[in-house]
């Protein structure tokens, strides 16, 4: 145990303070981030017309349907183009994953945050003239706006190296990491309106200019060191420096790539990683689709039926990463035993509520309750092995964390591509298999992370004992 790092040496201002602006900051980034990517899932239903060959309507169309067409423009894109469109934000994601951690290391994490979120939002702004020039148009750019959208999701870790105090990081990160959350759910209660009231394009250009405006407020706040900041007052300043200065060195070092591959808590944090996104794939993308089958609600119904479990799980998140400081400042329990907590809860109570989904079929407020239950304990695992990374090896968090994203985004994909495949074969008892493999998975995740699974520094991660390579 190493609660010997652990304890800052003064009070400073909580939380009417700097650094916990800045966590609301990034909040909002992920919040606009978030809504640019999985706006396009739900205006893909008005922006699809699949029983209509021509996509722009015939000269037999009445006026009515006519000057909807000029508002909500109806493309004629087969269902596997459909979905190479959906994916295509995934793609750039992944591809920038590695990368991105290795740079954030060495650029201005300001600059990396504040460019790509300004790139974005202004592809967030083209994707309308896109989608009406062709479909390859659309992929090119959404393709690039993932790769935008990775690297603010993932070069942010970077900032909590130099401005989160060790028992202040499980609530600064949950407050940031909330806002993945909180977007999906303000576009799923908020598209359905703007497409009816003023057309699909304005979804996009909304969120857009939103981003826009974000980036230059990030720009503008936003210091990569806290010792450089101008607005921050000196006891913050003083507080965060010498709560950080026995992790933090100002100088760069080389990553030790060798003692990472084959270091047990790297891959008992990787594993997770794949366990976590596995599970939360599954209830992000087919939540809508399981709803559909199982309550049989029109659109905006199922719009704000699905949003329930992205807004519960933002809360709890939040105050997970309270409660897991409260046990660290209170010497309750060691940081190993809090992550191995919030990971075991964020692991173990989706799969026991998604398990019971298939079995409340006659019941609407049971599947509603449980669905919302399975998504927000899940936001558990923010305070737990999402961030133990920034324990075992601070210096390297950054990469560590791109690293093991880049290895749960493919079990994501696998798990959403076998849930597409089981959904097809299987539709009779499709809900109970899947649900049962993700339990399964979850299970063999947390038994593998609560045996190997550390929180301490790792002596690759030491200064006095790096080894160059």
């Amino acid at each position: 145990m190493q609660m010997d790092n652990q304890l800052p040496p003064k009070k400073a201002p909580g939380f009417c303070s700097f650094r916990y602006g800045l966590s609301f900051l990034l909040h909002c980034c992920n919040v606009i981030t978030m809504a640019q990517r999985t706006c396009l899932n739900l205006t893909m239903v008005v922006m699809v017309n699949s029983t209509d060959p021509d996509p722009h309507g015939l000269p037999n169309t009445s006026t009515e349907k006519l000057l909807d067409n000029i508002k909500n423009p109806v493309y004629n894109w087969s269902p596997d183009i459909q979905g190479i469109i959906l994916s295509s934000t995934f793609y750039g994601f992944v591809i920038i994953q590695v990368p991105i951690g290795y740079f954030s290391r060495i650029y201005s994490v300001k600059k990396i945050i504040g460019y790509a979120l300004c790139l974005s939002s202004v592809l967030s702004l083209l994707i309308p003239p896109a989608a009406e020039i062709g479909e390859a148009w659309l992929i090119v750019c959404r393709t690039v706006q993932g790769a935008a959208q990775g690297i603010v999701g993932t070069a942010q870790f970077e900032i909590y190296v130099k401005w989160a105090p060790p028992l202040e990081r499980g609530r600064l990160t949950s407050m940031s990491a909330s806002g993945f959350l909180l977007g999906p759910f303000i576009v799923l209660v908020v598209t359905g309106v703007i497409c009816e009231s003023l057309g699909w394009p304005m979804v996009f250009y909304i969120f857009g200019a939103c981003g826009c405006a974000l980036c230059l407020l990030w720009l503008f706040l936003f210091y990569d060191d806290p010792k450089d900041h101008p607005c921050i007052s000196i006891s913050e300043k003083e507080y965060i420096t010498s709560s950080l200065v026995q992790q933090v060195s100002s100088s760069r070092q080389s990553l030790p790539i060798k003692a990472m591959l084959k270091s047990l808590p790297v891959w008992a944090i990787s594993i997770g990683s794949f366990t976590f996104f596995w599970s939360n794939n599954i209830m992000t993308v087919y939540t809508s689709i399981f709803i559909d089958s199982m309550l049989h609600v029109n659109i905006k119904e199922n719009g704000f039926l699905s949003s329930l479990p992205n807004l519960f799980a933002c809360i709890c998140g939040i105050l997970a990463g309270q409660l897991s400081d409260f046990f660290l400042a209170r010497n309750i329990l060691s940081v190993i035993a809090v992550r191995k907590l919030f990971t075991a809860a964020g692991f173990l109570l989706p799969a026991i509520f998604s398990v019971c989904l298939p079995y409340l079929s006659s019941s609407f407020y049971g599947i509603v309750i449980f669905l919302i239950l399975a998504g927000a304990t899940s936001s558990f695992c923010m305070v737990g092995i999402l961030i133990n990374g920034l324990d075992i090896a601070p210096r390297y968090f950054g990469f560590i964390k791109a690293y093991t994203t880049l290895i749960g985004m493919i079990g994501g994909l696998i798990a959403s591509t076998l849930t597409g495949l089981i959904l097809k074969q299987d539709p009779e008892s499709a809900w109970f298999k899947t649900f049962i493999l993700m339990a399964a998975i979850n299970v063999i995740g947390l038994i593998f992370y609560l045996i190997v699974g550390e929180a301490e520094i790792q002596d690759w991660a030491k200064e006095k004992q790096h080894t160059r390579l």
